[in-house]
């Protein structure tokens, strides 16, 4: 599978693969999320760092970083990022240094609007990944994610619905998308592999 999400990566940019990992993992991971108390789950923002700020707006859905010292099902999860991290820098030299991820929580109604992980030239996110949580799902269900060629014509790529064991990864600065309302709680985890971008006025990742 790791060969097919490159070659895809290296061919159009983006990748789309079902059952990327295994069904009992997937199901230990929801059972993880849905275990985090209501009140540990955060609005989630839009911005970076300082500048960050809620906007109901734009996104609806909350979220739980996932940590390095988490173990279990959480633990399998970073593991397999680092694998496949491992594997695109050896077969693509993208110099991928580091993945932060998070649970993430749509209940009834939440969406994201259009947006772009990263902007060209400004950030030093480079792959975003999905991975979609719920056991079952159906169109009647909503909650897919629209990923568009640009933002000029909004062209659209692919519909994803989020089918848990559906795995999503795509170049961060190139790729608007979105998340269209969800009919029911819909679980998954998004996270993001970064590039190195520390000088010695600035340590990266900010404080």
């Amino acid at each position: 599978m790791f060969d097919l999400i490159a070659s895809d990566l290296r061919s159009k940019g983006y990748s789309i693969q079902k059952n990327a990992l295994p069904r009992g993992l997937i199901s230990e991971l929801l059972d993880t999320f849905t275990d985090i108390p209501s009140e540990a789950l955060k609005q989630a923002g839009i911005g970076r760092a300082h500048g960050q700020q809620s906007n109901a707006e734009i996104r609806r859905d909350e979220i739980a970083w996932i940590e390095s010292t988490h173990g279990g099902a959480a633990g399998r999860w970073l593991e397999f990022s680092a694998q496949l991290q491992q594997y695109l820098n050896r077969t693509l030299m993208l110099g991928l240094f580091s993945f932060e991820s998070h649970f993430a929580h749509y209940a009834p109604g939440a969406f994201y609007r259009t947006h772009v992980d990263a902007f060209k030239g400004q950030a030093n996110r480079i792959l975003s990944v999905v991975l979609y949580l719920n056991p079952e799902w159906g169109p009647e269900d909503g909650g897919e994610m629209i990923l568009y060629s640009d933002l000029g014509t909004q062209d659209v790529l692919e519909t994803v619905q989020p089918q848990g064991g559906t795995l999503a990864v795509f170049l961060s600065e190139d790729f608007p998308h979105e998340v269209l309302p969800a009919k029911r709680h819909r679980y998954s985890i998004a996270g993001w592999y970064r590039v190195n971008t520390s000088s010695t006025m600035r340590i990266d990742p900010p404080a």
